[in-house]
């Protein structure tokens, strides 16, 4: 059997594990196994192509060994850096890993595409333009996920606003454009210089692009670029004639696209909206007065009420993934259980900072994935319970969304917490949610504020309800 077809029957299995392994992770109970399937295709792949140095053309042979050994040393420093961040990592910094790792394939992506173009390579056609897509859209992606990553780790803190701006970066895209057709119409052949300009503006857009969004929008903007990352891939398999890179990057780019959308819909907004809007920086914005006041409520007193509830419903938020609190809820959570009342948790689909984010929380503390439930699913329960206690959500759970025309989230789904007879509500203090809105939840009859943090609130709560059954 030659070293081609070993490559080619490889490729298909890689691509055929890529999808299975997509496929297993669409379910909370088969996703562990489907990343480690799709794991295995990359390895796969990735091993494959090694066996390219049988049939190697003769012009790269006097470069084969030092090419083999770069290849090398970057799988062990990849691994290494992989292995040990994704170790390190908090559950909460796990969209902004995401968006470095987005940035790192839209910048492999491009880095391809500058060999093929730089090394005058012979594409034409098609070919050609894809390569200077992909350069294009990969260099996007990296400088674009960068700052996403930088201003969702607080390293990056400023949000940019200029007048005309959206005509500085439209007439930015326009040269870009032109420059990549003035490389494809000549076939390649252009001076160096022109080549790097085009990749310096290219990584200058993604910057521009990024820059003036707020962070509310934030985790939208990193599905977004995980689409622009699929895709440029994809266009750079077709380049280098590669089923792997294509299949994988046509995977990662409809997902990443679906996602996107689906994260878009979930805040009544267009992607357009995102990318061309002041959301992020919609809190000074004057949302007319809110009547009512706060009413504080010890967390014992609170714990105690829903052991004698018939129901209760749990929203949880992103504040309860800073407190590393899921463990101390789900100990809650089984005590009243125990007592016959009936717990569910009702999950919105940007709950945290990205879709999935609560159920891997929760499946962390070991919740059971059947009272685990979608918002479409048991909005309509809301006023059927008896207790409804949000841990670390806010604008997801903010009537205004619903009732203000004034507020920059109308529109926006919500879960319907406001329906349950009572609220309970675990806040660190009286901040405002992450888009900056204030929440009229917080201020109606039926709700009360538990302050402190979510991990020391569910040890008073446990204490509470333990010491009515005489500290068993």
């Amino acid at each position: 059997m030659n070293a081609a077809l070993i490559i080619d029957s490889a490729y298909f299995v890689a691509a055929f594990l890529f999808i299975f392994g997509l496929k297993r992770m669409s379910s909370p109970v088969t996703a562990s196994t489907g990343i480690r399937w799709a794991g295995l295709g990359m390895v796969v792949a990735v091993l494959a192509s090694f066996l390219y140095v049988v049939d190697v053309e003769p012009d790269a042979r006097p470069f084969l060994t030092t090419n083999v050994i770069l290849a090398v040393i970057a799988l062990v420093l990849g691994l290494g850096w992989a292995w040990w961040s994704g170790k390190k990592v908090a559950m909460t910094a796990m969209p902004q890993m995401v968006a470095l790792y987005n940035g790192m394939g839209g910048g492999a992506a491009a880095a391809i595409a500058a060999i093929e173009l730089f090394g005058g390579k012979a594409h034409v056609g098609v070919g050609l333009a894809l390569a200077v897509l992909g350069g294009l859209i990969g260099s996007i992606s990296l400088s674009g996920s960068l700052i996403a990553w930088g201003k969702l780790d607080g390293r990056i803190n400023k949000t940019l606003r200029l007048a005309g701006l959206q005509a500085i970066n439209g007439t930015l895209l326009l040269v870009l454009v032109g420059i990549g057709a003035y490389v494809v119409y000549a076939h390649g052949q252009v001076p160096v210089a022109v080549l790097a300009v085009f990749f310096a503006l290219a990584l200058f857009y993604g910057v521009m692009m990024t820059m003036p969004i707020g962070g509310a929008d934030m985790p939208v903007v990193i599905s977004l670029y995980n689409a622009f990352t699929g895709l440029a891939v994809g266009f750079e398999g077709y380049v280098l004639n590669n089923p792997a890179l294509m299949i994988a990057g046509m995977v990662v780019g409809s997902a990443g696209t679906l996602l996107t959308l689906l994260m878009a819909k979930a805040m009544n907004r267009s992607v357009s909206n995102v990318l061309f809007s002041n959301f992020g920086a919609a809190g000074d914005e004057q949302q007319g007065e809110i009547s009512g006041s706060m009413k504080p409520v010890d967390a014992g007193d609170a714990g105690i009420n829903m052991r004698y509830a018939s129901k209760v419903i749990i929203a949880p938020g992103y504040g309860l993934a800073v407190a590393q609190a899921q463990h101390k809820l789900y100990e809650f959570v089984k005590l009243i259980q125990d007592a016959g009342v009936e717990v569910k948790f009702a999950i919105h689909p940007v709950a945290g900072r990205m879709p999935g984010h609560m159920n891997v929380l929760l499946a962390e503390a070991g919740v059971p994935y059947d009272i685990i439930y979608d918002m479409e699913d048991i909005n309509n329960e809301f006023k059927e319970a008896d207790v409804a206690i949000v841990i670390g959500a806010n604008d997801t759970v903010n009537p205004a969304a619903r009732t203000n025309k004034s507020s920059p989230i109308y529109g926006m789904p919500i879960l319907n917490v406001d329906q349950a007879k009572q609220v309970y509500v675990v806040k660190r203090g009286q901040g405002k949610g992450y888009s900056g809105v204030e929440n009229e939840l917080f201020f109606r009859d039926n709700c009360n504020m538990v302050y402190g943090d979510a991990q020391k609130v569910m040890v008073a709560m446990i204490q509470a309800v333990k010491s009515l059954e005489g500290g068993h």
